[in-house]
């Protein structure tokens, strides 16, 4: 067993090596971000907004989730975060208006996880509005209170300008990060140009990047 954590460690600190290798230190416009031909308004004053576009079924967001989350923390007040669930097709609006709900209600810090989890780790099915519903019901939230901010008029107000939002930015493809409404950045993106990479590299390569991005943004505020 103490074996197997060495080896297990070993190889942790190889990607992170990898991916550090692998990170571009002079990001191209093109080829290792993408710049909007025309800028999207923000309303973060002095900082940085940055918006992931996401979809909770992707499991290229659930890799992304955690790595995400500790750059989030570590950019701080340099930083405005937001999340834009998108909906390529209608089956996917239900986990729109999950997202929206929750946010409405203030469980979404508590159950954001929990959603990725039902859906990756126990492989739950989790699309529709009775199967979102039950998952709300199990995680301690009052259905029938569920169901009527999750029909609300606020909630499809949202839902509406995520797709707006979606549309805008030219999104398509999730995991993707907006950046100052202007830079489009991805594990996608960044492995057209350093290669077909372990995921934990291509995180690492990506939020190295949205560092270079931000830093980028800042200087124009």
């Amino acid at each position: 067993m103490r074996f197997l954590k060495h080896v297990l460690a070993a190889l942790t600190i190889s990607l992170l090596a990898a991916g550090a290798q692998a990170a571009p230190d002079n990001p191209q416009n093109g080829v290792d971000y993408r710049t909007l031909e025309k800028p999207q308004q923000t309303d973060s004053g002095k900082k940085v907004e940055v918006i992931e576009f996401f979809w909770y079924s992707c499991p290229h967001c659930n890799a992304l989730e955690p790595d995400l989350a500790a750059w989030v923390k570590k950019q701080g007040d340099n930083i405005v975060f937001k999340r834009v669930p998108v909906a390529f097709r209608d089956s996917m609006v239900p986990q729109q208006k999950l997202y929206y709900t929750l946010e409405a209600m203030g469980k979404l810090d508590e159950l954001h996880a929990k959603v990725f989890n039902v859906i990756h780790v126990q492989r739950k099915r989790t699309d529709t509005d009775a199967e979102i519903a039950e998952f709300v019901a199990k995680n301690g939230i009052d259905k029938q209170k569920f169901l009527e901010v999750y029909n609300s008029f606020g909630v499809q107000s949202k839902v509406k300008r995520a797709t707006q939002l979606t549309q805008a930015y030219q999104i398509d493809g999730v995991p993707l990060l907006a950046i100052d409404g202007r830079y489009l950045t991805s594990p996608s993106i960044v492995s057209a140009s350093i290669g077909n990479k372990p995921e934990p590299v291509l995180h690492a390569a990506t939020l190295q990047v949205a560092d270079w991005l931000v830093s980028k943004s800042k200087q124009g505020k």
